[in-house]
């Protein structure tokens, strides 16, 4: 799906190597998982700020749309076939959820993601995660029950999975890159969930989208092997170092973004 609003000139640096790696395919599947989010469980259609404001933010965590492009109005109404006043709405949804950001005079961009910004969000997941971990630590000791930490390996099962799906494809990416997204936010929610401490709980799932574009930032720096076998790593070492695992693992993905 093409865009009319104006892109940046520069290459988006999201995309595995470069935005040619995943191609039309991804653009494709991100627009049918943002029709199907805009879906409820009876297979009715949301509203149509709804379904606007999902298709945008589908290319907004897929990198089509850059850090800092303008969103227009007036383009983004023709390319959907909706009022200028469904776009506004759907615009504000996406500042809402940290995804664009809107200026006096300036309009509507998308993000950026800036030093400032990775490490304001950086910090508050680690008093978070970390945290939920320390409970979850004072509940179970080092002997972890083995429920506790399933649905955490679930997730990193789903991802072995595509990982055993991208190898049999030609080079040049097969890899569903949103959904490797959504299931590494997936494992960190799983691993605060096993506080059972529902405000915690709460807080972490309410970063969403802007946990999704943190993740898309830092794709680049990963394969999905690697990413996998780091995340087994950490999952190994929570009923042993608790939080200063969690700690190391935010503060380093911080390092890859920061150059810190």
């Amino acid at each position: 799906m093409s865009s009319p609003w104006r892109r940046s000139s520069r290459p988006s640096a999201s995309w595995p190597s470069s935005a040619s790696a995943c191609g039309s395919s991804c653009a494709r599947s991100s627009t049918d998982r943002a029709v199907a989010s805009a879906t409820d469980s009876s297979g009715t259609a949301g509203t149509t700020v709804d379904r606007v404001a999902g298709l945008v933010r589908a290319e907004i965590l897929s990198g089509v749309l850059a850090p800092d492009t303008p969103l227009r109005e007036e383009a983004a109404a023709e390319q959907f076939g909706v009022s200028r006043h469904t776009v506004r709405a759907a615009f504000q949804r996406l500042v809402s959820e940290r995804l664009a950001v809107a200026e006096a005079y300036r309009g509507v961009r998308v993000a950026s993601f800036d030093r400032a910004h990775v490490i304001a969000l950086q910090q508050y997941r680690a008093a978070l995660e970390v945290e939920a971990v320390r409970i979850a630590g004072e509940r179970h000791g080092e002997e972890w029950p083995g429920e506790v930490l399933a649905p955490a390996r679930a997730t990193l099962d789903a991802l072995d999975r595509l990982a055993d799906t991208d190898a049999d494809v030609d080079a040049g990416g097969g890899i569903d890159w949103l959904e490797v997204e959504r299931l590494h936010a997936e494992f960190h929610h799983a691993v605060v969930a096993a506080s059972m401490s529902p405000r915690i709980i709460e807080a972490h799932a309410a970063l969403g989208s802007e946990l999704l574009l943190f993740l898309l930032h830092v794709r680049p720096h990963y394969t999905l092997d690697t990413l996998i076998e780091e995340h087994r790593a950490l999952l190994d070492e929570l009923p042993t170092r608790g939080g200063d695992a969690v700690r190391e693992h935010l503060e380093h993905s911080t390092r890859l973004l920061t150059g810190a």
